[in-house]
């Protein structure tokens, strides 16, 4: 990543999360026994920051800064406030669309969904702070610039974001194998939330079980699953052709 997407040094970390920058990771150095690093671990635990603890080799990259063992990684993007991004699309689209990614980790994946999410009129994507990818180079680089042009939102809780966008008359969409009806047999023409699992997981059981619909996709060769990215173009699609339809 490039230095203009770092900050590094204990100060300038503390303070920028004590600021609330849009903070991607943390690299701290290992068996440093500067107390300091437990502070902004402790910061970025509240934040839900992912931080990691690092061998020196890592840092010899940054060997030229003043890194003090201490390097942030910033987000190329700006992260739009959940509630008031919600607030925004429901007031002014009568049948809003958002999509919702539970644990989406490869950066090329993210990527092509986002992509893919501008293509067909995603009002907002919502991803959790942890274990989710990274919206870095590769990621803007995937999603042809798209990522730049949607509203992308980070939540401590995905189901803190269900909750509220089912209180606001959303209805929740899983994309699973665990169900019988195909994604064809659900009506997708209402204001909705569509939620995509993992590469390897799936959607969490807990937020499976706060679906209104739940669909597959049909698979007619050996291949027991498609690529989550390919999954989601295809999901998106058929609520641009049921909307286009109704």
């Amino acid at each position: 990543m490039e230095d203009s997407h770092i900050i590094f040094g204990i100060h300038s970390v503390v303070e920028a999360l004590k600021q609330n920058k849009d903070i991607e990771k943390i690299s701290l150095l290992k068996d440093s026994d500067n107390p300091k690093l437990k502070e902004i671990e402790g910061l970025a635990k509240q934040q839900t920051v992912k931080v990691s603890y690092v061998p020196i080799q890592k840092f010899r990259k940054f060997e030229n800064l003043n890194h003090q063992g201490v390097i942030a990684h910033t987000s190329q993007i700006s992260y739009q406030d959940f509630e008031s991004t919600v607030e925004a699309i429901l007031e002014t689209k009568e049948t809003p669309l958002f999509l919702l990614l539970d644990g989406i980790t490869d950066v090329r994946n993210l990527g092509a969904i986002l992509r893919t999410a501008e293509c067909t009129g995603v009002d907002a994507v919502i991803l959790p702070k942890s274990g989710s990818a990274q919206v870095n180079n590769e990621t803007i680089k995937t999603s042809a610039g798209a990522a730049f042009n949607i509203s992308i939102c980070k939540v401590d809780h995905l189901k803190d974001a269900i909750f509220y966008l089912k209180s606001s008359g959303v209805e929740l969409v899983a994309a699973t194998e665990k169900t019988e009806h195909s994604i064809y047999e659900l009506e997708l023409h209402k204001p909705l939330a569509i939620i995509m699992g993992g590469e390897g997981e799936g959607i969490q059981p807990s937020i499976l079980k706060m679906a209104d619909q739940k669909g597959k996709l049909p698979l007619l060769g050996s291949i027991e699953s498609l690529n989550v990215s390919v999954a989601c173009g295809v999901i998106l699609y058929e609520t641009v052709r049921q909307r286009l339809k109704s």
